[in-house]
């Protein structure tokens, strides 16, 4: 089947939609057939990123959800189902970003950052992963980081967060075995998002170097040539989403740029 037909008739949910990773993987799920469901806090963009879908043919709709809220998860469940009937993808890519040595980050950050990643992940795999296990069919991405593998300086809150992404992917692997629903969780080095430039917008600011001696930090401190694209994250997750990823269960990939090209190890 062609990537253009692989999800035709499928229904997806994207939190973190509005921009950067998860507006661009909803943009390649509705490419390839999908009916969209994009979700985020911030309701203006998520409506931008709809209309664009719409715009290219696609069927999609916007749902507010703050993923950290149980009773607003439990509302975008209801609502995509009310648009799509079933929802046979989950992408988790809502997030937060933000740096600072560890002794300086606070309570609220610490909480703040672990709501964002690890609490939005299990709320919404905890919603819709049971309707798919009773049809056999279901895929969940989880967006990490290679941080959430490796660490980072000054990210520690971060890092602690995708940690907590990638052990959750690993442990629901295991349960759902057999089932036909797969998880997997993506873990991108430095991507080209607001949330990266806001990361160097930090470092300019810490250091008072030029932005671009702080992307030039930024990225030899990952040992990345480059920024990733959006696609690039976002090819990665539709692989997973087809039935090609049929066979890939638990696994965190990595992805890292190469040249021009995007690879990948698990």
């Amino acid at each position: 089947m062609t990537v253009a037909g692989a999800l035709a008739g499928r229904g997806a949910v994207v939190t973190g939609a509005g921009r950067g990773i998860g507006a661009a993987i909803a943009a390649s799920l509705a490419a390839a057939g999908a009916h969209v469901v994009v979700a985020a806090r911030t309701a203006p963009e998520i409506e931008t990123v709809a209309a664009s879908l719409r715009a290219r043919d696609g069927k999609a709709w916007a749902v507010a959800c703050d993923v950290a809220d149980e009773a607003a998860v439990r509302t975008l469940g209801r609502r995509a189902v009310e648009f799509m009937e079933t929802v046979d993808v989950l992408v988790n890519a809502a997030g937060d970003g933000g740096s600072a040595p560890f002794e300086r980050i606070t309570l609220e950050n610490w909480r703040s950052m672990l709501e964002a990643h690890a609490t939005g992940t299990f709320l919404c795999t905890r919603q819709f992963v049971p309707a798919m296990r009773e049809r056999g069919f279901g895929r969940v991405v989880n967006v990490a980081s290679v941080a959430g593998l490796e660490g980072g300086r000054y990210i520690a809150h971060y890092a602690a967060a995708k940690h907590a992404v990638v052990g959750f992917t690993r442990s629901v692997a295991l349960e759902l075995g057999g089932s036909g629903v797969t998880i997997n969780a993506l873990c991108p080095g430095y991507v080209d998002t607001p949330m990266t430039r806001r990361t160097i917008a930090n470092v300019v600011t810490r250091t008072g170097r030029t932005p671009e001696a702080a992307l030039v930090s930024v990225l030899s401190s990952a040992k990345q040539e480059r920024l990733l694209r959006p696609a690039e994250v976002a090819a990665a997750a539709l692989e997973l989403c087809t039935e090609a990823g049929a066979g890939t269960n638990g696994k965190a990939i990595v992805l890292m740029p190469k040249g021009d090209a995007c690879i990948s190890r698990s």
